[in-house]
């Protein structure tokens, strides 16, 4: 499935009905009056979160909606029928935005949770609405209002409770995999990973944590460089990040700080959010460069730091537990 996180849609709500000018002419009824309907009013367009929808890939190929228009009224008082609203299913945790404002519409978080984007346009008047003392046989009726027209951009940000971050190649993927059921693509070479990966981790009581793979951070990455500017924003909801750092590279200590400077730089309180720090591929490295790398690391962050392997297993058990007491 490809994975889209952002698009950009039209949505517009039904016009109203119009109201009718209609007299009562029944034989035994005298002086029977103006009977004109009001206009039913339109259908609005509302969104509602699905938590079956992982990807906005379906506004790729619909981008346009409309809602149904309403109905004219009828004589002997009828009002018009209501316009059918349109309901559009979106992943949880999109947010909605104006495209000529940028105002922020809504955030749909919850399953079921529901946002009217474009009312629908309110029904006519029909001549039975202006009936008084001085017009006692109005004319005339109003016409149907139309309905709201909006531009919407709409962004998803997944919904995870750690989020895994760290350079190219840092075995972000290969410790999701190790970690829960996802299947991410693994290989040694950079931006091996294109798209975010969720994976459900089982905590010891039985119920799940989703951990979310965050791809492509590199240096520049909050100025659109590599892949981190349009990902960043999916680590936005983590309660928790996870900092790889690979323990085989020709800096780690600089490694990490590059991460640490995106974070800063990005803002939307990235920076503050609580961390631990894992030095991966300690199966591939000696001892004595791991102390090193440890203690350096220690005199820059006070986040709790761990020595794994996500190939091996070595030390995950003791990152997981931690984990849970932190959440």
């Amino acid at each position: 499935m490809q994975f889209i996180d952002r698009a950009e849609i039209e949505v517009e709500g039904g016009k109203g009905g119009d109201g009718i000018v209609a007299f009562r002419r029944e034989k035994y009824v005298p002086a029977g009056g103006p009977a004109g309907g009001n206009g039913g009013k339109g259908g609005s367009v509302i969104l509602k979160a699905e938590e079956n929808l992982q990807t906005l890939l379906d506004f790729r190929y619909a981008r346009r909606f409309k809602a149904d228009d309403g109905k004219r009224g009828g004589p002997n008082n009828c009002t018009g029928a209501m316009g059918k609203d349109i309901i559009i299913e979106v992943p949880c945790g999109t947010v909605i935005y104006d495209l000529e404002t940028e105002e922020i519409l809504g955030d749909l978080v919850e399953n079921g949770q529901t946002l009217c984007v474009a009312q629908g346009g309110k029904g006519g008047l029909g001549n039975k609405h202006f009936l008084s003392n001085q017009n006692r046989a109005p004319e005339y009726a109003l016409p149907g209002l139309e309905g709201e027209h909006r531009n919407l951009r709409l962004e998803l940000k997944l919904l995870a409770e750690v989020g895994i971050i760290g350079l190219p190649n840092a075995g972000k993927s290969t410790l999701i995999a190790s970690l829960s059921a996802a299947r991410p693509k693994i290989a040694d070479y950079p931006f091996t990973t294109l798209v975010p990966n969720l994976g459900v981790v089982r905590k010891p009581t039985g119920d799940g944590t989703v951990f979310a793979d965050i791809p492509g951070l590199i240096a520049g990455a909050h100025e659109g460089i590599g892949l981190g500017h349009e990902f960043l924003r999916h680590i936005e909801r983590t309660r928790l990040l996870l900092h790889l750092v690979d323990v085989t590279s020709a800096d780690p200590i600089a490694d990490y700080e590059v991460i640490q400077q995106e974070l800063n730089a990005y803002g939307r309180g990235l920076s503050d959010r609580p961390q631990i720090i894992a030095l991966n591929k300690v199966d591939a490295c000696d001892q004595d460069t791991l102390d090193l790398i440890s203690k350096e690391l220690q005199q820059l962050s006070e986040s709790p730091t761990f020595a794994i392997s996500a190939v091996t297993k070595t030390g995950v058990e003791e990152l997981l537990q931690v984990i849970w007491v932190m959440l």
